[in-house]
């Protein structure tokens, strides 16, 4: 059965492979490639997408035309309960119900690059805890303060 459930991945995956995946470059974030922005001396390169850092945000393009209005907002990233939520509670100005990661890099995006090391740092502190709780519960207290001890 295994072995069965194993080609069907593969085949699947095969068939993921040929089947025709678009992409838009000029789709949300129309930007120079990351090399052009590295070879002029662009510091902020490759997150640069225009706009002045922690003023004013970058060129965005909607990809749906009714999110024109609030474009670039975190609003434009929540589902119909979120943006009800927001909107009916008075701790849910911004919420992270949805999707956590696209509304940390919505509220990162004035950094420019600060969400990719603010995502990787809670990541590490995320395996660390998980770490220590793992080893906590198979070594037990007591051994782990034997082992300090010698």
């Amino acid at each position: 059965m295994v072995s069965v459930y194993c080609l069907l991945l593969a085949v699947l995956a095969l068939l993921g492979l040929h089947c025709g995946h678009s992409y838009h470059r000029e789709q949300l974030y129309p930007r120079p490639a990351p090399q052009v922005q590295m070879k002029a001396g662009d510091p902020l390169a490759p997150y640069d997408r225009g706009g002045v850092p922690l003023e004013s945000p970058g060129v965005t393009i909607s990809q749906y035309p009714q999110f024109e209005p609030v474009r670039g907002w975190v609003t434009s990233y929540l589902t119909p309960f979120t943006r009800w939520l927001a909107h009916n509670s008075r701790h849910c100005g911004t919420t992270i119900v949805s999707h956590p990661g696209g509304i940390l890099d919505e509220i990162l995006y004035y950094t420019r690059g600060l969400d990719t090391v603010l995502e990787s740092s809670i990541m590490f502190v995320a395996f660390v805890t998980f770490s220590w709780i793992v080893r906590t519960k198979t070594i037990g207290e007591e051994e782990m303060e034997r082992e300090g001890g010698e």
